[in-house]
């Protein structure tokens, strides 16, 4: 059997980045499931963005097919998944931070309060870890063992 090919485009770091994550929806979705806590569907429909279902569907799916997001079954509803971030995930915290703290410093329309902001900006080490700890706990707290990397 041939070797698979890589679909990238080229071997620039940020455009295969870019190519995973530079659409209009998916960092949406990723800040939804690390910063708010956001597991289930219709949490992600409910949050206010206006995503349409047909593309939360697809990014969900991306998302999982690239490692970034684990899919589980509903503890308490066979036809629904719970979704959680993965290390890989967890990985983009800091990036998400800088795009955070960026946006606030220099686009007017952002309305971030500073006490969220603080944090990010004194004490960034601190909330990384913190956070980090709390969504891998999840993954303990259901019986789950984190899942592997994605396969290549």
């Amino acid at each position: 059997m041939p070797p698979k090919k890589n679909p990238a485009r080229s071997g620039c770091p940020v455009a295969n980045a870019l190519d995973l994550l530079g659409d209009r929806w998916t960092l949406i979705v990723l800040r939804d499931l690390i910063f708010f806590g956001r597991r289930e569907f219709g949490q992600f429909l409910g949050a206010g963005e206006g995503i349409a279902t047909n593309i939360l569907t697809d990014r969900l799916e991306k998302l999982c097919r690239s490692g970034l997001v684990a899919r589980f079954d509903h503890p308490a509803d066979g036809k629904k998944y719970v979704y959680r971030v993965t290390e890989m995930g967890l990985d983009l915290v800091p990036t998400m931070i800088e795009l955070i703290l960026w946006s606030a410093s220099h686009l007017p329309a952002v309305k971030a309060p500073a006490e969220s902001l603080h944090p990010l900006k004194h004490d960034r080490e601190n909330f990384i870890r913190t956070l980090r700890a709390g969504l891998l706990a999840e993954f303990k707290a259901a019986g789950k063992p984190l899942p592997p990397p994605p396969c290549k």
